[in-house]
């Protein structure tokens, strides 16, 4: 037991790049999920388990988390004046708050709270929620302030008052240089204050395979929401699958190869060198419309 947690330290002490891509993977297992209450001030229970940490990118990624909300519980209300989150549900409903107002949302779908706003969302169901969290600042540090509110019983808007975004697989069109990959920019960078850039939605048909592509300046997360593949980063391969977590590293190409009877399904989040970098991105862009 020793020797083994000696070696998990020094896996853990090394470097992202010194580490090979299999083992950079963050892989989502619920039966090593803690179990926390009162998250943020909040409502009731959620089980937790992080995926990649700040050491995963060499940009301000800082962490994404997994975990599944109890019914009836919440992440309570809170800012955040050095970073930006994004909490996404693959499932169910919840109730998404920003800066007071109340919204239900049918998943899967994400609200991107700005640096400097505040969040929370709310399980009213009596189902188990399933959540991730992304979360990007303006150094690696994170911060959060509570205010000790639950959101529950919150009045609700019938239309919600902040931005959203559902992975909606009708809005899908085909990827430029690929067969049978179906994606669309859910959210570009004006919708970020920090050096996040994107949030794009990506769906490998089977047999499929993705165009390598990278983008100069530009890291990526890709999290896989549904099916199995392979992806390809740098020169190396890996298995990835429903839970999976992967960091790209920024000058890093990736190519994605859908594997199985299911379609490949992914979120993919860009965040930036700088600020420099993400201006550039943006200008580019622009500039293809």
């Amino acid at each position: 037991m020793i020797r083994l947690a000696m070696g998990a330290a020094l896996l853990m002490a090394l470097p992202a790049s010194a580490q090979t891509l299999e083992a950079r993977i963050g892989r989502y297992d619920p039966a090593k999920a803690r179990e926390l209450s009162a998250v943020h001030g909040g409502a009731g229970t959620m089980r937790f388990a992080g995926l990649l940490g700040p050491e995963a990118l060499s940009t301000n990624l800082i962490f994404v988390h997994r975990g599944v909300i109890a019914p009836k519980s919440s992440i309570g209300q809170h800012f955040h004046n050095q970073c930006e989150e994004m909490f996404v549900i693959l499932d169910g409903e919840a109730q998404f708050t920003i800066d007071g107002r109340t919204s239900t949302i049918k998943g899967p779908a994400a609200v991107p709270d700005r640096m400097g706003h505040s969040h929370a969302i709310y399980n009213p169901t009596d189902k188990p929620l399933q959540w991730l969290n992304i979360n990007v600042g303006v150094t690696k540090s994170y911060d959060n302030f509570d205010l000790g509110d639950t959101r529950e019983g919150a009045a609700l808007d019938r239309v919600p008052q902040f931005v959203s975004m559902r992975f909606d697989r009708a809005l899908l069109k085909p990827v430029e240089g690929s067969t049978g990959v179906l994606g669309r920019r859910a959210l570009g960078p004006e919708i970020f204050s920090t050096t996040w850039t994107y949030v794009d939605h990506l769906l490998l048909q089977p047999g499929a395979r993705s165009a390598p592509a990278a983008a100069p300046g530009m890291s990526e997360m890709l999290y896989v929401m549904s099916g199995a593949g392979e992806i390809e980063v740098a020169g190396e391969r890996a298995a990835i699958r429903e839970g999976d977590a992967i960091p790209v590293e920024v000058g890093q190409a990736r190519a994605i190869r859908q594997t199985g009877d299911a379609p490949l399904e992914l979120m993919v989040v860009g965040v930036a060198r700088d600020q420099a970098a993400k201006a550039a991105f943006a200008a580019a862009a622009r500039a293809r419309r």
